[in-house]
């Protein structure tokens, strides 16, 4: 692009020409004391691809009786996600495997897969990506490589600490 002509005095500007090569949604889990991930890149971010998501998690672990869910309030977040997209007997099913915990609102930091997603930002998103085919292979293999090294999760929040920091809240709730 051609810069514009400079006026007597002025600096010369230019123009950035932002091309968007589009946008996706990764859905991610960890097993924080394993190290075990799990991520799906997918073209949006409804209740769909996330009631997928929930099912791909559950075949991973298919003995376990329940599977705790430590997750942000996002609008996609939601058992009704099973029952608009599996058949009920399955959606039921599912959703009896599956027990949610939500960070409270402004408290993403709580959620351990925070850390993930902001590693994944740190070595892999710091750039711009031309396809969704290039980010998938890349962010599914980082978190792969992530997985096959062992990188656990050392969570240092303790009851403790929680009870502290949100006492304010609990003498508001007692009032």
């Amino acid at each position: 692009m051609t810069p514009l002509p400079t006026q007597p005095g002025k600096i010369a500007k230019e123009h950035y020409a932002y091309t968007k090569n589009g946008s996706c949604c990764l859905l991610a889990a960890i097993e924080p004391l394993t190290g075990a991930r799990l991520g799906q890149l997918q073209a949006q971010r409804t209740k769909q691809e996330y009631a997928l998501f929930l099912k791909a998690l559950a075949s991973r672990y298919p003995k376990a009786v329940k599977i705790r869910l430590v997750q942000d309030n996002l609008n996609t977040h939601d058992l009704s996600a099973l029952y608009e997209t599996f058949p009920p007997h399955e959606a039921f099913a599912l959703a009896q495997r599956f027990e949610f915990h939500f960070t409270p609102k402004g408290a993403s930091w709580l959620n351990m897969i925070e850390i993930e997603f902001s590693a994944v930002s740190r070595q892999c998103l710091c750039r711009r990506i031309p396809t969704q085919e290039q980010m998938e292979r890349e962010v599914l293999g980082l978190l792969q490589e992530r997985q096959d090294k062992g990188i656990q999760i050392n969570w240092q929040f303790s009851l403790h600490k929680a009870r502290t920091k949100f006492d304010r809240h609990y003498r508001s709730i007692a009032k």
